[in-house]
């Protein structure tokens, strides 16, 4: 009975592992998406001041 419960622990880590790995993909990734919002809203507000 030990062993399986090893292996469940093992399998648990391992989830958790993969789960953690992508919650940080999809942190970066909207960062990234978040920072070209960012900086197309920059540039289309420059245009906009300098067209009034």
């Amino acid at each position: 009975m030990l062993l399986y419960e090893d292996l469940a622990r093992a399998r648990m880590r391992e989830a958790e592992q993969a789960a953690s790995t992508l919650r940080l993909v999809r942190r970066l990734t909207a960062a990234k998406r978040w920072n070209r919002v960012s900086n197309w809203a920059a540039k289309r507000a420059t245009r906009m001041a300098s067209s009034l």
